[in-house]
């Protein structure tokens, strides 16, 4: 288990990079047969990037909804990101192309992500009493006082 920083952190990242948030909705939990593939198609593009730091994944968590998991990834660029999703050596196209084939529009399966491009310093993170998590596993896990003690200051806004 990663180890507890008592007190608050932040975390840097040098230059722009990507959020990406991707998830998958069961609308009918009961179809396993539907959602199956799906599912385990996620770890297999994970164990990839993990193995393959130059395709641009710097970190991932991992969550569970009520309705179905979700990953939040931390991308160096949107490039990158779309790189991966387009190239046929790599696990997503044909996992793309499988969910497509045996789910299509039927509505039993939900995907969904949401792509965001964040310009570098423009944004704010606190952690307290969290081991690394997120944006500090990607980049840079910080003492508080090197970003600033207000959400403004940490984001680089000006005292108003």
């Amino acid at each position: 288990m990663a180890a507890v920083f008592p007190g608050r952190m932040s975390a840097d990242i040098e230059g722009d990079f990507v959020v990406f948030l991707i998830g998958m909705r069961f609308n009918k939990p009961w179809k396993i047969h539907q959602w199956w593939g799906a599912l385990t198609a996620m770890p297999r593009m994970l164990r990839t990037l993990a193995q393959r730091p130059e395709l641009g994944l710097l970190a991932v968590e991992y969550a569970i909804t009520p309705r179905g998991p979700l990953t939040i990834q931390y991308w160096r660029s949107v490039e990158q990101l779309e790189a991966f999703a387009k190239d046929a050596a790599l696990p997503h196209r044909p996992a793309w192309h499988a969910f497509n084939k045996a789910v299509g529009g039927n509505g039993d399966v939900g995907i969904w992500h949401e792509t965001y491009l964040v310009a570098a310093g423009r944004y704010e993170v606190l952690y307290a009493n969290m081991p690394p998590f997120g944006l500090a596993r990607a980049g840079e896990h910080v003492p508080m006082a090197r970003k600033g003690d207000t959400a403004a200051a940490r984001r680089g806004a000006s005292a108003t």
